[in-house]
């Protein structure tokens, strides 16, 4: 069992809700990420995944300290990271790097492959001498797959895949321990997202780097990851191994999930439960006393309205659940929920 690199407890990041133009007033807040814990060990995967609006992407941005926690705290091997700021910030980034979500939109166009790359080097000047930057910039190209020879080339000049490999040369610039996966196959084709998920895995392997791999693709999350997280309306509704969330899920919203997911065998498709959630995903300004899932969930009774279940493994499960009622269910039944 290795330790852990990254610990996170209680995070909240609300944004406020403000009424007004020359006096503003706030009149509520927007809670993006409310009360989400859990633990990264080093050269680990943990996937994060859960419908769009769920708090994902704020989450990766207060991990990264870009938006400032309204509460809880982010460790990174024992320090405080949300209390940095300076220099001290500056050089926490090294170990800590971001792939972003659109290869299109996350690099300069008037900056060449070779500035792209180079510019960690530029903030961070103790990691590469002047006059060796060029050369490990090359090095950087030729790990990631990509022609060392076009480093003068322009963003433009690359397909949508080469972006991305772009993006990860760049993260891997500082040798960091971390690195934070905003959905970075999601605007890519599935066969360019095998060969960027391929090269996660390799370095990985090489570097022991530790992931949070972000993305709504249950499928490329279970490829990739040592241990999932589920969220729902910026909470943690359940967090286990692959293998737990995959093969034996707890929580309704869970198993949903996975009812969804296509399955290319005929015979198996037949004879799976397609669990059908009725009404709209509450707005995270508004949410739901008790559990926030009560609203869609068939197994809701009154204890649900009344008590906010905790995350914690309870009887006849072996992985933590934030539900009151939570129980394995067979997602390839006969049974169907409306």
């Amino acid at each position: 069992m290795t330790e852990n690199i990254l610990e996170v407890r209680d995070l909240v990041k609300h944004y406020p809700v403000t009424r007004g133009v020359v006096f503003r007033k706030t009149v509520g807040h927007v809670k993006a990420v409310d009360g989400v814990s859990f633990d990264l060990r080093q050269g680990e995967t943990l996937g994060v995944v859960g419908e769009s609006g769920c708090g994902k992407s704020t989450l990766a941005r207060v991990l990264m300290n870009l938006e400032k926690p309204t509460a809880g705290s982010v460790h990174y091997k024992g320090q405080d990271i949300s209390k940095l700021s300076g220099g001290a910030l500056r050089r926490l980034r090294r170990q800590i790097q971001l792939v972003m979500q659109d290869p299109y939109t996350s690099l300069n166009p008037r900056m060449t492959v070779g500035d792209l790359i180079g510019e960690p080097f530029e903030i961070h000047p103790e990691v590469a001498p002047k006059g060796s930057r060029r050369g490990k910039v090359k090095e950087l190209l030729d790990l990631v797959g990509l022609n060392p020879e076009h480093i003068n080339r322009y963003p433009h000049q690359f397909s949508g895949g080469q972006r991305q490999r772009i993006g990860i040369a760049r993260a891997l610039a500082l040798r960091p321990e971390i690195i934070v996966c905003d959905e970075p196959v999601s605007a890519l084709d599935v066969s360019i997202q095998a060969q960027v998920m391929n090269l996660l895995e390799k370095l990985q392997a090489e570097f022991g780097l530790a992931y949070i791999f972000i993305a709504h693709d249950l499928s490329v999350v279970r490829h990739l990851s040592d241990r999932v997280a589920v969220m729902y309306l910026g909470k943690v509704v359940e967090i286990g191994t692959e293998d737990e969330i995959y093969e034996r899920p707890t929580h309704p919203y869970t198993q949903a999930l996975l009812s969804a997911v296509p399955v290319p065998d005929p015979t198996v498709r037949e004879h799976k439960a397609i669990i059908r959630l009725t009404g709209d995903v509450p707005s995270p300004a508004d949410p739901p006393s008790g559990c926030r899932f009560r609203t869609r969930c068939w197994k809701a009774q009154e204890v649900c309205a009344q008590e906010v279940p905790l995350l914690q493994i309870r009887s006849g499960s072996d992985h933590p659940s934030a539900c009151h009622f939570a129980e394995k269910r067979e997602i390839v039944a006969t049974h169907e929920a409306a």
